[in-house]
């Protein structure tokens, strides 16, 4: 074969390109956001052809929709822990192995209207979880529990944008922070 010549594309198994389509797309939405992103910035970034997009999701929406349920089934995977000290190490943990699915589900999605829906119910579920570590349904407690999960999540947004520092400090401080304000 000729120097010139490209190489032969070689086909993946279809679990294994849409894994590869799902990674890529996370990295996109992640610096570009949802309603800026194109289907063709997408297919880029995976690499392929809008037709291979099409051969594995429906629409834009479909595939930035499965997007968040990966970045989701990650984050929870990854924080299978009791909330406390450890679910603020766990999730810090995931975000600085994921940065991209943490500002897709935190930053992004929330933003956007098709896609909030899923943003707040994940939200939601986390505060839940929080207040049922707290033991208490009065409304300081429930207060408690908005604030220390919207607390946690924008110091981690904050930590990823400065670069990520020492990823055990943040996770101490976030978690002080967190226990001032349920005391």
């Amino acid at each position: 074969m000729p120097a010139d010549d490209p190489a032969p594309t070689r086909r993946l198994p279809r679990a294994q390109r849409r894994e590869q389509i799902l990674a890529a797309a996370t990295e996109v939405l992640s610096r570009n956001g949802f309603a800026a992103t194109s289907l063709d910035d997408l297919a880029a970034g995976a690499g392929v052809s809008r037709m291979i997009l099409y051969r594995h999701f429906e629409s834009k929406q479909d595939l930035c929709h499965a997007v968040l349920d990966r970045a989701t089934e990650r984050l929870l995977a990854a924080t299978e822990v009791e909330v406390g000290t450890a679910s603020v190490q766990a999730l810090v943990s995931w975000a600085a192995a994921e940065p991209a699915a943490f500002r897709v589900l935190f930053q992004h999605a929330a933003h956007q209207p098709e896609y909030a829906a899923q943003a707040q119910r994940l939200r939601a579920a986390m505060v839940a979880e929080v207040q049922a570590g707290l033991a208490g349904q009065d409304p300081w407690t429930r207060w408690a529990a908005r604030l220390a999960t919207t607390t946690c999540l924008e110091a981690i947004t904050a930590w990823l944008d400065v670069g990520a520092p020492d990823p055990d400090l943040v996770a101490d401080r976030i978690t002080a922070v967190i226990e001032s304000i349920v005391a």
